[in-house]
């Protein structure tokens, strides 16, 4: 199956990287563009959290609570991106213009790969170890890492979002890393006039 864009990651950067990119399809720029993300790589740190300081999100609300309730916005609002479960990511690699992304059960062709992971070892995709290297801000003892980045840009049309691009592990830092990541795209497919998205009253 071939995409334009493939989240690698369902976490908070990666679901919300692909709600931004969602809330564009009524725009001529987006018109027919397949997106689609791979929905848990592993099990997330959002399973466990709690939150009582995000904007926007009632007090004691639960990660898993989040992790559920996006997938089904993520379905109703925007069933044109596709939600790919049950599959691991092994590989990828570039191929000329395009990334072939390899899991456990299919093989997927992408003009754009966003990898919105934790930051969590052992970090098992081939084709990416040259762009590990330790986080940036997260604590030393902890022994997280990061992939090389420049703005979530990783190399052409490769772009990494959430703690896995040295963000620090808060929930709204990594949605807004997600989000910016869907921004830079969606400005790419604008002719490169600076874009974003807003629903309105």
């Amino acid at each position: 199956m071939k995409f334009d864009v493939l989240i690698i990651g369902g976490g908070v950067s990666g679901m919300q990287c692909a709600l931004v990119l969602g809330s564009a399809k009524g725009k001529a720029y987006a018109k027919g563009k397949k997106i689609g993300i791979v929905i848990h790589q592993r099990a997330s740190h959002l399973q466990d959290a709690l939150f009582n300081n995000v904007l926007g999100l009632a007090p004691k609300t639960l990660g898993k609570k989040i992790l559920q309730e996006g997938k089904e916005q993520l379905r109703k609002l925007y069933p044109h991106v596709s939600q790919i479960h049950n599959e691991k990511v092994l590989s990828v690699k570039k191929i000329e213009e395009n990334y072939v992304v390899v899991t456990t059960k299919n093989t997927y062709s992408s003009k754009f790969v966003v990898i919105a992971l934790n930051y969590s070892k052992p970090f098992s995709i081939k084709g990416l170890e040259k762009f590990i290297e330790p986080h940036q801000r997260a604590n030393p003892a902890k022994d997280r890492i990061q992939l090389k980045n420049k703005h979530h840009l990783i190399e052409t049309g490769l772009y990494c979002c959430g703690t896995i691009a040295g963000c620090r592990s808060q929930f709204s830092i990594a949605a807004g890393s997600g989000a910016s990541v869907a921004t830079d795209i969606l400005t790419i497919w604008n002719n490169n006039s600076p874009t974003k998205v807003h629903d309105k009253v």
